[in-house]
């Protein structure tokens, strides 16, 4: 089943003379559980389309549908709301809020949206990315690669349908970068989520079920790594 649709996408900046064609005319589709990477050189294009496909930018033209939404013809209010909980993203600076510590930056999605906190699925998630000891750190007092792990148990907490990584590992040194690859894999394979990683490194890119290649705001190659 196709969980994410892109329909003819198209992104511009700008107007006249000075306008710049981010997209041009992207359409794709993902199926349910399925491990994607998007790879393409800076400026193609790829982390614009995940900013589309995350719901925090509009595309010029075109549809994007999660789980059969369609999910810009919903008011911005309604958006939000289907932000929050079907979409987890996860990005290279990590965005945790400085004054919350790591439980609460984690479940910072289920409170906005007014959700009980299930304690089990909270200690199974930091048991798995080994937060359990970090709990009531701030931001500050962690690593880069903890604070990854506490961006990434902030994507999943809410048990989201897709799950969106913005260069995940690159501000990581090659260790790290390794350990939150396969704690990735290990939660998209033990939840059955579709994963989608925009990635400049190839050898996260192979490991993947599929490459998705951009060029000049254009897919030119789309290639089944496996099955």
């Amino acid at each position: 089943m196709d969980i994410l649709k892109v329909e003819h996408v198209s992104k511009i900046y700008g107007k006249g003379e000075t306008s710049v064609k981010a997209l041009d005319d992207v359409s794709f589709s993902v199926e349910q559980g399925q491990f994607v990477a998007i790879i393409g050189p800076s400026g193609s294009g790829k982390s614009t389309l995940l900013h589309i496909l995350g719901g925090v930018d509009t595309p010029t033209k075109g549809k994007v549908y999660v789980d059969g939404n369609d999910m810009y013809t919903l008011n911005e209010s309604a958006l939000a709301i289907f932000r929050r909980r079907q979409i987890g993203l996860i990005y290279q600076f990590y965005n945790l809020i400085p004054v919350l510590n790591v439980e609460e930056n984690i479940t910072l999605p289920l409170l906005l949206d007014h959700r009980k906190v299930e304690q089990k699925n909270l200690d199974e998630l930091v048991d798995i990315l080994g937060l359990s000891t970090r709990l009531s750190h701030l931001p500050n007092e962690l690593s880069g690669g903890q604070q990854q792990r506490v961006s990434i148990a902030r994507a999943l907490i809410a048990s989201p349908t897709l799950v969106l990584a913005d260069e995940p590992t690159g501000n990581l040194d090659r260790k790290n970068s390794e350990e939150i690859v396969a704690l990735l894999k290990q939660l998209h394979k033990e939840k059955n989520q579709t994963l989608i990683i925009i990635t400049h490194d190839e050898s996260i890119a192979l490991q993947a079920d599929r490459i998705i290649s951009i060029e000049d705001g254009r897919i030119v190659k789309d290639e089944v790594i496996r099955k």
